[in-house]
């Protein structure tokens, strides 16, 4: 049987009539990288502020290691990395001073130095003086360098560029390697596809689905643009799933759900002047997938 390093339990939280959390329950199974999506809005920052006890809930559990959220959070903060979606720094400290103060409260070796090179970070500017990308390489510094057993990362590649993404996918991937066991809030679907192995989708506060990456790909949506160099039947594409939004006599706008590849092999046998293939939003493939079911049961 998997263990669970992360439980939360029909958690609840509401600031006056807001419903930020209502009624959310998931596991995070030890070792795994599990996604926590949605909207902006959706919950998921109250969620991981709960886990960390900066806000408590009004009904409900929240457990880290088979440790209470609440009761034993001192001793859940010494095994946590944690990365705020908003990241907080002392405007008149440098990098250093940061890293020096989190060193003198944890007391145990770490890795901070080879974290400044990988991440080519200055840590002898004052915090004021960075950049949101380098706000954002020094929380990722803070939360890394003592090798924690668990993370919480809030939106981990916020303000980063696409070059720095791919390093801090391989940094949750080698401590993941390690032993370690996240929990990364995102609303990017490109980075929940590179890194998770499961993902729990919040909407409006409540869990909607808890998916392996497996299903959560065959939801995936095109839109495909094609624009032929002679005229073409619609027939021929009928029956592959697809849905005509739009067409003329040289140009045909299509949605596919699924798998994409039966209707690029079909339009390979075309003479065509161009395509175009875009994947849909993770915001259009909740409403697509999730928003109606949660409706209906609603």
């Amino acid at each position: 049987m998997n263990e669970n390093v992360i439980e939360v339990k029909n958690l609840k939280k509401h600031f006056g009539k807001v419903k930020a959390v209502d009624g959310v329950s998931f596991n995070v199974e030890k070792g795994e990288i599990f996604g926590f999506l949605g909207p902006n809005g959706a919950g998921k920052t109250t969620t991981i502020r709960c886990l960390m006890d900066f806000i408590r809930p009004q009904e409900g559990e929240a457990k880290i290691l088979g440790m209470d959220a609440h009761k034993d959070e001192v001793d859940i903060k010494k095994k946590v990395g944690y990365l705020s979606g908003n990241v907080k720094l002392y405007d008149h400290w440098t990098g250093a001073m940061h890293i020096k103060y989190f060193r003198k409260l944890n007391g145990k070796g770490d890795v901070a130095d080879k974290l400044l090179k990988r991440l080519d970070f200055d840590p002898s500017r004052k915090a004021k003086e960075y950049s949101s990308g380098n706000r954002q390489k020094l929380a990722l510094v803070l939360a890394f360098m003592f090798e924690p057993e668990v993370m919480l990362f809030d939106e981990p590649t916020n303000a980063l560029d696409p070059i720095l993404q791919n390093e801090v996918y391989e940094m949750i991937e080698e401590a993941v390697e390690k032993g370690a066991t996240v929990l990364m809030s995102s609303h990017n679907m490109p980075e929940v596809e590179r890194v998770c192995d499961r993902v729990g989708i919040i909407r409006k506060g409540k869990m909607v689905a808890v998916e392996d990456m497996v299903s959560l790909k065959e939801k995936k949506i095109y839109r495909v643009t094609a624009y032929f160099k002679e005229k073409f039947n619609k027939k021929d594409f009928e029956g592959e799933g697809l849905d005509v939004l739009r067409e003329n006599a040289h140009e045909l706008i299509f949605r596919v759900k699924g798998n994409i590849d039966p209707v690029v092999k079909k339009l390979g046998k075309f003479n065509l002047k161009d395509l175009e293939i875009n994947q849909a939003s993770l915001e259009d493939i909740f409403l697509e997938y999730y928003v109606d079911d949660h409706m209906a049961h609603n």
